[in-house]
């Protein structure tokens, strides 16, 4: 086991650095920031000098090595965009109303979607099977972003129940967050499924059973125990998806999270956010998806010994 999370280690480090270099490289493909830093105006004197303050005239090799010295430190260097603050400091106000939206909306796909695939391969072939069907039709073919748009047409301009934009109270989540979260419905509920049906087949459900085991045993505790394998899985990679997905979804809702802070900062050639907003979603990205592959590797002994799930 010790193995296994030291190459799972090893493997989210050079993860990490291809990411940094990645970034690193992308953004000043986009255009100078001295165009922004700078007036109009701007000598070339003054060009020089500007740039020899915040180091764009020293080599690039040299800057990555400071960008990832400083990024260790969670030093991302001042803001061009919004001077005077921290890139540092804006990132950190914004990634946590962003990571509050993103779980409400995961909280609500698994709340939602684990009893209705339960449900749908217990009685399958029955309307109620065929009720969860058109919800993961649904939920995988509507964009978030229009859901979003419907959603506040119908509960907030027709029906004024839920306010439209922006974070406040409980209220203010709860649209953003449905529409988040209404394609994992569909997928967690999918795989759940199928994971209950292949598992309502083997023999261990059957001998269970047959000794007598009280149905609602058989299915919440032995079947959907053994079955929670593949969705774990998904759970990784959707908890990932979500966080760098909310970027639309805030938009849509006037959110203050890193979707609104990335937009901006893109717009404004703002390296420094821009770098630390990549850096950081990345590593949570690859530190879910960490996580969830040791619980797997302790739900399921196969993997550990057999050295992955690939």
């Amino acid at each position: 086991m010790q193995r296994y999370i030291i190459i799972r280690l090893f493997q989210a480090v050079l993860a990490l650095i291809g990411v940094s270099i990645i970034v690193f490289t992308l953004v000043r493909i986009t255009g100078s920031p001295l165009d922004v830093l700078a007036p109009a105006d701007a000598t070339e004197e003054d060009l020089r000098r500007v740039a020899a303050l915040w180091g764009f005239d020293k080599p690039l090799w040299e800057q990555y090595i400071l960008f990832v010295g400083n990024a260790l430190q969670l030093d991302f260097g001042p803001s061009i965009k919004f001077q005077g603050q921290s890139a540092m400091g804006l990132i950190g106000d914004a990634i946590p109303n962003s990571l509050q939206l993103a779980g409400f909306a995961m909280f609500v796909s698994v709340l939602m979607a684990v009893p209705i695939g339960v449900v749908s391969a217990v009685k399958k072939g029955t309307p109620i099977d065929m009720i969860g069907k058109i919800i993961a039709l649904l939920g995988q073919s509507l964009p978030p972003f229009w859901l979003g748009i419907v959603l506040i047409w119908i509960f907030s301009v027709n029906l004024g129940w839920l306010p439209v934009s922006g974070k406040g109270g409980f209220t203010h989540i709860i649209l953003p967050g449905v529409a988040l979260g209404w394609f994992s419905v569909a997928a967690f509920m999918r795989l759940t499924r199928s994971a209950m049906l292949n598992v309502l087949d083997s023999e261990y459900v059957k001998f269970a059973r047959i000794k007598g085991t009280a149905e609602w045993k058989v299915i919440w505790k032995h079947a959907l125990k053994n079955a929670a394998i593949p969705p774990l899985t998904l759970f990784g990679i959707i908890a990932g998806i979500m966080v760098t997905g909310v970027v639309t979804l805030e938009t849509v809702f006037a959110w203050p999270g890193i979707g609104q802070l990335a937009l901006t900062s893109v717009n404004a050639r703002d390296y420094s956010v821009v770098q630390g907003l990549v850096i950081l979603i990345s590593a949570m990205f690859i530190t879910i998806n960490l996580i969830v592959d040791i619980l797997y590797a302790y739900i399921d002994p196969r993997v550990r010994y057999g050295g992955g799930r690939g």
